[in-house]
């Protein structure tokens, strides 16, 4: 028998419909997306940032909004890139772990040439879970932009506790709360380690504050 390859690209393309299928389920809420959805905030091009494991409602409720999400060099990522453009993202390609700087200078070349925010998961695409990493701190600091903190909170979940991220999957008809954060403007870090894991702190600090009275 012969085994025919899939694409990424066909592959990010039936995981974007059956997203959006399962997002039409979904009873979400926003808070605070006022912020969000200013003008002058969006004109400033923010770095978005968000938890890996809470990335599922995310994505399909901010279909359209062209933005730039940073993904994985992955094969993963391959297919993910190819349903993120489904849903009128750009995406830059790289990590923390895998050409890291380049997709940083690639993310601050598509800020500048397109005039839109760029999206992290902060704590991808390995972990430490729930951990910031050094790189949108960088991006920022580099562009002059304001952070950006949005969490998901989902009132029922299927938990992956295998996963490294215990990625979450909201059930069909539960409750999906998306809360966005004020912005955060923090000075240059210069080439300070102490000072970068003490800003990286401050935003985990922030992250987990978010959505902890729901």
């Amino acid at each position: 028998m012969v085994r025919v390859p899939v694409s990424p690209w066909f592959l990010g393309t039936a995981l974007a419909w059956l997203v959006r299928l399962w997002h039409l389920t979904l009873r979400v809420e926003r808070i605070n997306t006022a912020v969000f959805t200013d003008p002058a905030l969006r004109a400033k091009r923010p770095v978005i940032i968000l938890w890996h494991d809470e990335i599922f409602p995310l994505i399909p409720a901010h279909a359209g909004e062209r933005m730039a999400c940073v993904v994985s060099q992955s094969q993963d990522g391959e297919i993910l890139a190819a349903a993120l453009k489904s849903f009128g993202f750009l995406s830059v390609r790289g990590s923390s772990s895998r050409g890291g700087m380049r997709a940083l200078i690639a993310a601050k070349r598509v800020m500048d040439e397109q005039g839109v925010g760029v999206i992290f998961t902060v704590d991808g695409p390995r972990g430490p879970r729930h951990k910031v990493k050094p790189g949108a701190v960088f991006l920022a600091d580099h562009a002059g932009s304001p952070i950006v903190p949005v969490r998901a909170v989902m009132s029922r979940a299927k938990i992956f506790h295998r996963a490294w991220d215990k990625f979450q999957l909201p059930w069909p008809f539960s409750k999906c709360t998306i809360i966005y954060g004020d912005p955060v403007t923090l000075p240059p870090a210069g080439d300070d380690p102490e000072e970068m894991r003490r800003r990286c702190e401050h935003l985990e600090q922030i992250m987990n504050s978010l959505g902890c009275d729901l």
